[in-house]
């Protein structure tokens, strides 16, 4: 065969092993989550109203934190990305990347807790009687510390994305859509849209799937109900009940079906106007 004459494949292979052990650990979550009993493990967290809500809960936090972290981490780079070329400013831009998710999760709390230094802030300045006038921000059930503490730590990711796309667009670009009488929305959406989508999109796969599945900041600023569905598979885990795991097990075998239904989508939607285009062209 002319692939394997030509050893293309091997291309493949470092691709390959690397997914050996996620594959190996999807297929092993599967078998526990059967536990023997079939789908039963399934239907008890479908039909449970603490998994229903964990997963909107889940779904919820970890959309608004990325649709935020994208818009803010696209704007910051468009108007700032002629400065971004230099070396300085581009450091201090990715300095939050240099620190883990947990440590950004600690600065939320000393900053942003009712106890915090910002209101203790405003008590020195007497606009606050009291620690508990403050607004709730964290350990909130509405997960507006969490989402706090992504969007803080994932608009330098998307910046370091979206800069080489700007940096590869052409001036002369913008000039022929101003000369056609064209403003800065028709700028944007002719084009850099076209350029920006599928970066925007692998942006948006990579933090909401993180930040979905993460574990560390909504353990440490995050309640006890509704909470994030990678604490709540923690707790089936190590729980002190045996039969508990099973349900650990089925939870995250959903969430990752679920994202990797998200994936291939995305990915269809982003493949099917280059496969019109394909076809059109074909005689």
């Amino acid at each position: 065969m002319k692939l394997f004459k030509n050893r293309t494949f091997l291309l493949f292979l470092p691709a390959g092993i690397f997914l050996i052990i996620p594959f190996y650990g999807f297929i092993h979550a599967v078998i526990q989550s059967l536990g023997g009993e079939g789908l039963a493990h399934y239907e008890e967290i479908l039909n449970s109203e603490r998994f229903l809500s964990s997963m909107w809960f889940s779904i919820r936090t970890a959309g608004i934190a990325t649709i935020v972290s994208i818009i803010l981490g696209l704007g910051f780079t468009k108007w700032f990305h002629p400065l971004l070329t230099k070396t300085s400013p581009r450091l201090m831009v990715w300095i939050p990347m240099l620190f883990p998710h947990f440590v950004w999760g600690y600065m939320v709390i000393l900053i942003l807790s009712e106890t915090g230094w910002t209101a203790q802030a405003f008590i020195a300045a007497g606009w606050l009687e009291d620690t508990s006038n403050f607004p709730v921000w964290t350990r909130d059930p509405q997960g507006i510390g969490i989402i706090i503490t992504y969007v803080w730590k994932e608009i330098p990711l998307v910046i370091l994305l979206l800069l080489p796309v700007y940096a590869s667009i052409h001036p002369e670009y913008y000039a022929l859509v101003d000369s056609l009488g064209g403003n800065a929305w028709h700028r944007f959406t002719t084009v850099d849209l076209p350029n920006l989508l599928p970066v925007l999109v692998e942006s948006f796969l990579i933090i909401f799937s993180f930040t979905l599945a993460a574990y560390e900041v909504p353990a440490l600023i995050g309640t006890t109900f509704p909470e994030m569905i990678s604490v709540l598979g923690y707790e089936w885990f190590y729980g002190s009940s045996w039969e508990d795991r099973p349900l650990a097990f089925a939870a995250m075998v959903l969430t990752s079906l679920f994202l990797l239904v998200l994936t291939l989508m995305s990915y269809y939607g982003l493949s099917r106007p280059k496969w019109r285009a394909m076809r059109s062209d074909r005689p």
